[in-house]
């Protein structure tokens, strides 16, 4: 290795994530070469429009033709940060193909097509490196990969989506409502213009779909996670959690059961002495059980220009090291086993029922006798408060089937005491 030795890569994508790698490249310049024995440079940056002045980077540096890059035998590190399946997949597949390593930050790439792509990677002896996918800045994809290898991890949950949790955050601190919430989140920039990926617990869905297939060594992808959001979560909802001792957070969680994978992501009354329980505002972390290695949490930013790039960068440096010494590829898919993934109606969860009851006699026995010939046990039962012949019943399960739950909710919501069935969160 000597004080000369350079290598090139490429950004896809100069947006806030791309420009930010390409910043932080040069802040960490000396850095980099004292940590991997090689100076990185930035050769190319593909971009829509090359014409377009972007501050802080050089004119020369940006390409339309993806074709520049994908045949300069220099580049050997392609850096996808432009988002979104196509063409980002295409470039993907075809730099590795082409014999160069491959960093991403793309979670919807890797959530729905990451089998195919590791394939693909294994062929060529490439690396696919991806921490930035998952939870910004936080380190968890290569510890599930390498620190964690030796464990037989049984249980993922985490907070994995900051514009949720802020909102929530608020609702439950400050007693914002739903809508008040997210405009604030909206106007410090935490949530975008279209919120719905995030509050619907889709972008949540795509990072617990690739920390389950890695984690128990099988695929999973976005379309077989149950995803539910927290647009119906009310401050009554917040008030009547903290009354129990617990606080709702917007939950991805992934369990290895004698069935097979569950995995979702829903709103979950967690006990307000539960670490998760404390990770506030735009903050992630993630929650690992193993049967060796017991808790571990790992707690960050989950999002920003910076704390992304810096976890691109680090894999980039990763990279770098691997290609010095003639180790690329060396960590293939991580999908060697065939495991069912579980219908969310087959899952076992605990809920918390909020119901508003005509104020009769037998009404409370009527419901319990639903609950209770749908197999569901009750384990709290209380009415909160009475106003014109309503009153407002709260339960909390015991742990029951899905299926069997919702059985007993189509039943209550044809019953005639039942006026309204005002909330349902499912409890951990």
């Amino acid at each position: 290795m000597g004080e000369n030795r350079k290598i090139y890569a490429a950004l896809l994508g100069a947006g806030t994530v791309g420009s930010g790698v390409y910043k932080l490249a040069g802040m960490q310049e000396e850095d980099i070469f004292l940590k991997t024995g090689a100076h990185l440079e930035i050769k190319k940056i593909l971009v829509r429009n090359s014409g377009k002045v972007r501050e802080g980077i050089p004119q020369e540096l940006f390409t339309d033709s993806w074709q520049e890059i994908l045949e300069d035998p220099e580049i050997q590190i392609v850096i996808e940060v432009m988002g979104g399946i196509e063409p980002a997949r295409t470039y993907v597949e075809e730099a590795m193909k082409a014999g160069k390593q491959v960093v991403t930050a793309n979670k919807d790439l890797l959530a729905e097509y990451g089998d195919p792509l590791f394939e693909v990677a294994t062929e060529n002896k490439c690396d696919l490196q991806f921490e930035a996918a998952v939870a910004g800045a936080i380190p968890i994809i290569r510890p599930l990969r390498q620190s964690l290898a030796g464990s037989q991890l049984t249980e993922i949950m985490g907070i994995v989506n900051g514009t949720t949790n802020y909102i929530l955050t608020k609702m439950s601190e400050e007693g914002m409502g739903y809508q008040e919430a997210l405009d604030m989140a909206t106007r410090l920039g935490y949530a975008e213009a279209d919120p719905t990926a995030d509050v619907e617990g889709y972008d949540a869905g795509r990072k617990i779909a690739i920390m389950a297939s890695i984690a128990f060594s099988s695929r999973v992808t976005f379309p077989q996670v149950y995803t539910e959001g927290i647009t119906k979560i009310t401050a009554e909802d917040i008030r009547y959690a903290k009354e129990f001792g617990y606080v709702i957070k917007l939950l991805g969680i992934t369990k290895l059961t004698g069935k097979g994978i569950e995995v979702k992501v829903h709103p979950t009354l967690i006990p307000d002495s539960h670490p998760l329980a404390t990770v506030r505002d735009s903050f992630n972390a993630v929650f690992v059980h193993g049967q060796a290695c017991d808790d571990a949490m790992f707690m960050g930013r989950g999002a920003g220009q910076m704390p992304t790039a810096s976890a691109v960068l680090g894999d980039v440096i990763d990279v770098m090291r691997n290609i010095i010494h003639g180790s690329c590829g060396k960590i293939g898919s991580d999908s060697h086993k065939k495991l069912p993934v579980l219908d969310v109606e087959d899952t076992k969860s605990r809920f918390f029922l909020r119901l508003q009851v005509e104020n009769r006699a037998g009404a409370l026995a009527n419901i319990a006798g639903v609950l209770g010939n749908n197999d569901v046990s009750i384990a709290q039962m209380v009415q909160k408060r009475s106003h014109d012949g309503i009153a407002e019943i709260v339960v909390i399960t015991d742990l029951v089937k899905e299926r069997h739950f919702n059985d007993a909710i189509r039943i209550m919501e044809g019953m005639s005491v039942v006026r309204e069935i005002s909330g349902i969160i499912r409890v951990y």
